[in-house]
């Protein structure tokens, strides 16, 4: 139990990071499925850009991004946070193009035939209709995170990942046995709030 604050400590850093990336991947992911979307795609190279970018990212797993980014930035807590981000980046912008393909055209028409410029149809329209889904979609994010961040931290030496790693290698198995339950009951925790405020918005 003495070491319960130090895994505390660095389990806190695991969830930091996975929140930090999955947030700053939902903004850009949500201004890339924008412009990809069947429903308010900008036709043009951007789109076809963006929306290749977003298919690699989507195509590479969350380790292989830490094993690439580990020739960039060698074992730091940046190396995990852009693996994180990258794979979230890839994932969130195919699940909120689909989320706002799935907005009815009505409104949106509706608004055209009114004169409306592009981005009152965005703020007024796509986005207000779409943001339960595209909620949804960001916390089941940050639940894919923090499990893939465990794995990560292994990789890239930050985080609980690091800590479980460093007592399994010196054969502290009773501290590595601690550090898979608080991961365990953290996993749960945090699915079951998800769940519910899940259920809330939609």
């Amino acid at each position: 139990m003495k070491r319960l604050p130090d895994i505390l400590d660095k389990l806190v850093e695991t969830v930091l990071i996975s929140i930090a990336a999955t947030t700053v991947a939902a903004v850009f992911a949500l201004l890339a499925a924008i412009l990809d979307s069947n429903t308010t795609g900008v036709n043009g190279i951007f789109g076809y850009f963006s929306r290749g970018i977003a298919t690699l990212f989507r195509n590479i797993d969350v380790a292989a991004w830490s094993m690439i980014l580990l020739l960039s930035f060698g074992q730091s807590v940046l190396t995990g946070y852009f693996a994180l981000f990258f794979g979230s980046f890839g994932f969130l912008t195919r699940a909120f193009m689909e989320s706002i393909d799935e907005v009815s055209s009505s409104s949106v028409e509706a608004l055209k035939a009114t004169g409306a410029g592009y981005l009152s149809i965005i703020c007024q329209s796509v986005i207000p209709a779409s943001m339960p889904q595209l909620l949804s979609w960001i916390l089941f994010m940050v639940e894919t995170n923090i499990r893939h961040a465990t794995l990560i931290g292994i990789l890239t030496g930050t985080g609980i990942g690091f800590l479980f790693s460093l007592y399994y290698k010196s054969l502290n198995y009773s501290a590595a046995s601690l550090i898979v339950i608080v991961i365990v009951l953290t996993i749960l925790v945090i699915e079951y709030v998800s769940n519910y405020v899940r259920r809330v918005i939609l």
